[in-house]
């Protein structure tokens, strides 16, 4: 911090806070503000700049952040102790901004490095996967994957590895009801996901959650790279375990025959995610990977925007960004849903952000939301789709899931995500097999501490005056290059057999 650069950060014109660029002290004059600190206020943290009275709305980025508590006065700290969740009327007003987006042409649109599957799909990364549809043959999937680890697939340097899909449900769930539908989806998605060359599919046999009513809804038959087997029927633990080896054995020579060739970049599907924000969350890191998620738009690729429970205070922005009425109708019926899911259980819908993100600087869902909703960018919003549905439009596009990163990104690579981005301002241990993931960092003193963690420092955009714009582009040069096979620091530190994690709705019985 230079004697130049201002102590605080203001995002409109219109706002009564603005955002400390570092700790300030108790009885710190702000410049260009008129106002003194009245308390200590943290890196992250907001300060007011304008009494705002008791029920008044507290302001940042031009929209409302949540209301105040009681009366505050300019140089008071703004956060959890005086400033509050509540719920308020917003203008949809479906569609008034959107506009034809600038596409490339394609002879300029950029390429990257992919693996090119027989029916069209491009994959990013090349693992056999072990699925398993019940948690009675969690054991023996991770056994399979187990046998290839160290220098079993020495012979094959076109394997990426052999990886374990496994989980805790699948059994003791109603048949007809969502939460069987959303685990079938989620199988199907992976099934036929480009990442995976070859998927064995394992059970036990007695389950809710059977094969055969995989097989028969998705219209999936066995074949070379796609096999299926039951415990019960196969003999057991120990022989299920040996055969499963036996038939993943078969499949590496097939899927070890790829080559990367030149592809365009609208094969790339990218989920869009953040996790540990911060109160620089908003400010550096979403923006800057909503601007490459443009600068993919307009090459002809995919963006998902995700997590329905951060952008709720924000979805009115992405209504009128829809490409049709219809299209944002279907977002606004998820967020009803949302508020009904939560009262039903209980809850509210500010009990995201989590106590990491309120140590950050962020008080209210409202505040997560807006900056959350950054990552999607600016172009249109193309569709709507539910958790774990296949994406098919080209785009900005959304996809309805719980905020919880794991269970999020589970549902976007099953709809086709071939490359997650993930931002966070306290940092985060995060990988996602089979699907490489790119961390940014929005702060550069986390940056420092986890360096080996993140892939880029979107902290410059405030220490270094790196423009929004300019670190999009290092950002989209990046999906291009992790594409095409480049390791990312998650990968390298063997990060994403542990992320598999299907969202669970309804009655476990």
């Amino acid at each position: 911090m230079t004697e130049t650069t201002p102590l605080t950060i203001r995002l409109s014109a219109e706002d009564n806070v603005v955002v400390a660029r570092s700790a300030i002290a108790a009885g710190t004059e702000i410049p260009g503000e008129g106002v003194t600190a009245t308390d200590a206020i943290p890196a992250g943290h907001k300060i007011a700049t304008a009494p705002i009275g008791s029920g008044d709305a507290v302001r940042k980025y031009d929209q409302i952040i949540g209301f105040a508590s009681g009366d505050i006065v300019p140089g008071n700290h703004v956060h959890t102790h005086n400033c509050a969740f509540a719920a308020f009327e917003r203008d949809y007003a479906y569609g008034v901004d959107a506009r034809p987006t600038s596409y490339l042409p394609e002879s300029q649109r950029a390429t990257f490095q992919g693996i090119l599957r027989a029916d069209g799909r491009v994959a990013t990364r090349n693992y056999i996967g072990v699925l398993t549809t019940v948690n009675c043959s969690a054991t023996v999937g991770k056994a399979i994957a187990r046998a290839f680890e160290g220098d079993a697939l020495a012979d094959y340097p076109g394997v990426d590895g052999v990886v374990a899909f496994t989980h805790g449900f699948g059994c003791c769930m109603a048949t007809d009801g969502d939460g069987f539908a959303i685990l079938q989806r989620l199988m199907w998605g992976y099934a036929r996901h480009a990442n995976l060359a070859g998927v064995l599919m394992v059970g036990l046999g007695c389950e809710a959650n059977q094969i055969s009513f995989l097989l028969d809804a998705y219209g999936l038959a066995e074949g070379p790279t796609f096999r299926v087997m039951n415990i019960q029927e196969t003999g057991g633990t120990r022989s299920t375990i040996e055969a499963g080896v036996k038939i993943i054995r078969e499949m590496l020579p097939a899927a070890n025959a790829v080559e990367r060739q030149t592809v365009p970049a609208s094969h790339l599907t990218v989920a869009l995610q953040c996790g540990g924000s911060d109160g620089y969350s908003g400010i550096t890191a979403n923006p800057a990977l909503g601007a490459a998620s443009d600068i993919l738009v307009r090459n002809g690729g995919t963006v998902v925007l995700a997590e329905t429970p951060e952008i709720y205070g924000a979805e009115h922005l992405l209504t009128r960004r829809a490409a049709s009425r219809a299209v944002g109708e279907k977002l606004i019926e998820r967020i009803r849903w949302w508020e009904d899911y939560a009262a039903r259980n209980g809850g509210s819908m500010d009990n995201n952000p989590t106590p990491g993100n309120k140590a950050g600087g962020l008080t209210t869902i409202l505040e997560k939301s807006l900056g959350a909703a950054a990552k999607g960018g600016t172009t249109n919003l193309a569709g709507v789709y539910e958790y774990a549905e296949p994406v098919t439009e080209k785009g900005f596009v959304f996809m309805d899931s719980p905020g919880y990163d794991p269970a999020s990104i589970t549902g976007q690579v099953a709809s086709g995500a071939n490359l997650v981005c993930f931002t966070t301002g306290r940092g985060s241990a995060f990988g996602f097999k089979p699907a490489p993931s790119i961390k940014l960092a929005t702060n550069t003193p986390m940056y420092e501490r986890l360096e080996e963690d993140m892939d880029i420092n979107c902290g410059e955009i405030l220490d270094r005056g790196v423009s929004v714009q300019a670190m999009g582009e290092r950002i989209f040069r990046m999906f291009l290059e992790v594409a095409s096979g480049t390791p990312s620091k998650s990968e390298a530190l063997g990060l994403g057999d542990n992320e598999f994690v299907p969202w669970l709705v309804g009655a476990v019985m």
